[in-house]
């Protein structure tokens, strides 16, 4: 039986058992509802789409051609509009996911005003746009099951059961667009209790998957800006373990957790960890500090620290700051050491900020990474922080100078100038763009592609776009040209915007609770009939 045949025999069961005083539920209307909200809770979201997660990395390990990607969010809306256009173009919501970036909500979303990405806007900001994004994933639903509700009464009111048949298997059949969500936490907010709590908020408002980061967190930076302080592994791996907890103690047991390192741009910390013997995770990580050897008491000044080095006194290089400097080179090693660890105390997927995209150079990182963890496997920042033409045209460069191809006819330096836009050169660039998710998983373990903040750059290039034609010559054309015709040609369904906001389902329900006595908005004189 289907399952809305299912749920109405159950609920008509129901109904009838309450001796007459339930005849005027309609058992049709509350199946339809109920399967309108088929999520209760957060965490029913959290354990659902965690399985998603692990049903896809077990596929990704199996076929690299099956990496998954998401586009980042800053309001609920925004995430919903881009999972209906994920269903409308292709077919399905599989592998593709929503990001949640810590940096939008800084920019964005903080009561401070726009402010940087250093986790100084409202942690609890963070667990509100994860339950925002799910209400309006949520809302989708309904809408979506409600249009076919109506398609299932219009079939059987002209008799068509075949039609209805077919419909109602859709309504068994239909797919969600609720999705897992990769949500930031930056670096924990705090130390790992913090951590931890902030982590229960952000699970139970539905987040499957946290991505925490190894910078110290009330010096945090944003993972493209200079002055990064990294912390010691037990200080990253009590954090790992802070989230774990948080995860198993609501019943997500799938839960997804992926360690961001920044050391390969980080050139800092702030805390030299205790080694206990040559060899162990503090003793790497603290050979990798910048110092010069002790010879007597004199090379020794007032609140100087000294360490121990392979049997050789050292003093650690600190600036006025108080924090410690690595050597220059070692970022490379500390990411391997860093992912390494992290896999080996808990974390499911890595993150490595890289100061640009590319394949080789990641390559070389996760091929280091698996000789100990063979199953590592990335999720990779394709961020607007790059300058992507610049850096395509500059791989492409390099490869045909070392191949002994004639370059004279470009500048290394300025290849992002327009003059280059139709060349040889320009065009081939932009195919390893093209191929640059394809490749990267395929030959650099990455298995979840996303765009940190795509719609911050979107809005701001679309508006400037209309401002431009509607406050110049264009008036009025500026917008029905290029807006409303645009999603009227291209199917857009939130050009009936009042559809969209969920006009339609209030409609019905007034009249599940009244009658014939509703008084419903979408009459013959609701102007979006004009869309047809």
């Amino acid at each position: 039986m289907s399952a809305y045949q299912d749920t109405l025999n159950s609920i008509t069961d129901l109904c009838n058992a309450q001796a007459g005083k339930w005849d005027n539920i309609n058992p049709e209307y509350v199946t339809r509802m109920r399967l309108q909200n088929r999520f209760r809770t957060g965490l029913d979201i959290a354990r659902y789409t965690a399985g998603i997660m692990r049903r896809d990395m077990a596929e990704y390990d199996a076929d690299t051609s099956k990496y998954t990607q998401s586009l980042g969010c800053w309001h609920g809306f925004i995430g919903q509009q881009k999972m209906i256009s994920i269903k409308k173009h292709h077919g399905t919501t599989k592998g593709r996911y929503l990001y949640l970036s810590g940096w939008m909500i800084a920019a964005l979303r903080s009561e401070f005003g726009p402010l940087p990405d250093q986790s100084m806007h409202e942690k609890t900001s963070v667990p509100s746009l994860i339950e925002e994004l799910y209400t309006f994933l949520r809302q989708a639903d309904a809408r979506e099951l409600n249009h076919l509700y109506h398609d299932l009464d219009d079939a059987r009111a002209k008799g068509d059961e075949v039609g209805a048949r077919a419909i109602q298997e859709r309504i068994d059949n239909y797919e969600t667009h609720v999705v897992p969500i990769i949500a930031d936490i930056d670096a924990g907010f705090g130390n790992e209790e913090a951590t931890y709590l902030l982590a229960k908020k952000m699970i139970e408002a539905g987040a499957c998957c946290i991505q925490l980061e190894n910078q110290v967190s009330d010096v945090k930076q944003c993972g493209h800006q200079d002055g990064k302080v990294t912390v010691p592994h037990e200080d990253f791996v009590a954090k790992i373990n802070a989230v774990r907890h948080a995860f198993l103690e609501l019943g997500v047991d799938d839960g997804v957790i992926v360690a961001r390192t920044d050391s390969l741009g980080a050139g800092l910390t702030q805390k030299l960890p205790v080694s206990n013997e040559v060899g162990d995770l503090a003793y790497q990580y603290n050979s990798f500090l910048d110092t010069v050897p002790i010879e007597n008491s004199d090379d020794v000044n007032e609140g100087d620290m000294v360490i121990k080095l392979d049997g050789v006194l050292r003093k650690p290089l600190r600036l006025a700051n108080g924090l410690y400097r690595f050597r220059a080179g070692t970022g490379e090693d500390r990411v391997v050491l860093d992912c390494i660890n992290a896999l080996q105390n808990g974390a499911d997927l890595l993150w490595i900020e890289t100061e640009k995209p590319h394949v080789g150079q990641i390559a070389k990182m996760v091929n280091r990474i698996r000789e100990v963890a063979p199953d590592a496997k990335l999720v990779y920042n394709n961020s607007p922080s790059f300058n992507w033409t610049l850096n395509f045209r500059q791989q492409v460069f390099d490869a045909w100078e070392k191949e002994g191809k004639d370059v004279s006819g470009y500048e290394r330096d300025k290849l992002m100038s327009e003059e280059y836009d139709a060349t040889e050169l320009a065009a081939l660039a932009d195919e390893w763009t093209r191929n640059f998710q394809r490749d990267g998983s395929r030959e650099a373990g990455i298995f979840h592609h996303l765009i940190t903040l795509p719609t911050y750059h979107t809005a701001a290039l679309s508006t400037d776009e209309l401002a431009k034609g509607y406050f110049g010559e264009e008036g009025m054309l500026a917008y029905v040209k290029g807006v409303q015709r645009q999603e009227i040609r291209r199917g857009l369904a939130c050009v009936k915007h009042q559809d969209m906001a969920g006009s339609s389902i209030g409609d019905d329900h007034k009249e599940y609770f009244a009658g014939e006595g509703a008084l419903k908005a979408g009459g013959k004189d609701n102007t979006m009939n004009q869309f047809g």
